[in-house]
């Protein structure tokens, strides 16, 4: 990691991703920002486009996680941008798929939190969740994205008060359709059109990320909901 003592450190996972890749470089602007994702050649990339810090992590691994928050000396930001989805129901999914996809989108997020914690309370940091509008809703056919959602919110609601004596601010963010390689994959499951100019662009997503990062430090957003400007579906 280089060492760049004059500005805010942010951590972002699933950066080689569509709102995480955004999410980074808007961030990197402000920050010195540690991107994070499996496939080193994108990280590769993104870090020539953005002169973003990168570490190879999977969210599955708790050791890997363990070490990543060991290698970090001051912590601002952390953004959960990683997630994986697989549209299954409940008479479909089987225990790989609940494994991974709640490994992924809530036991990851948790345990990389944990791991950051002592670095978040020095600096009275932002945690932000990048959940989703099946976080409040159901999802039909998604039974176990569905559920890893409303867990992950739950996951905020209970760190926003537990590290309330450390004004750590906890937000989640929940996009709506979003132009993403994970939504046309599950449009394509579904036999679906996709239809790209209908659905929320990543940098917008990003933008809510400043807005929340941004935000007065007298003040944390708690909830925040980033809805197409007409609506695909209210699901």
């Amino acid at each position: 990691m280089t060492n760049d003592t004059n500005r805010p450190v942010a951590l972002v996972t699933g950066a080689t991703g569509g709102m995480g890749g955004e999410i980074v470089a808007d961030l990197s602007r402000t920050h010195r920002v540690i991107a994070t994702g499996r496939s080193v050649a994108a990280l590769e990339d993104l870090a020539l486009r953005t002169g973003c810090d990168t570490a190879a992590v999977d969210m599955t691994d708790a050791a890997s996680l363990d070490g990543l928050g060991g290698s970090l000396d001051r912590l601002d930001v952390l953004v959960h941008a990683a997630a994986v989805s697989r549209a299954r129901r409940v008479d479909t999914a089987d225990a790989e798929d609940w494994a991974l996809q709640l490994a992924t989108n809530v036991t990851g997020p948790a345990l990389l939190t944990r791991a950051v914690l002592p670095l978040l309370r020095r600096s009275a940091g932002t945690v932000v969740f990048i959940g989703s509008g099946a976080g409040t809703r159901p999802v039909p056919g998604s039974a176990v994205y569905t559920a890893s959602k409303h867990a992950l919110r739950g996951l905020a609601d209970v760190l926003r008060i537990d590290e309330a004596p450390s004004r750590i601010r906890v937000v989640t963010i929940a996009p709506g359709q979003t132009d993403t390689a994970m939504l046309r994959d599950m449009i394509a499951t579904a036999g679906g059109a996709y239809e790209p100019e209908r659905y929320i662009r990543p940098a917008s997503v990003a933008q809510a990320v400043r807005f929340v990062v941004d935000a007065p430090a007298d003040v944390q957003l708690t909830d925040l909901a980033v809805r197409p400007r007409v609506e695909v579906s209210r699901l």
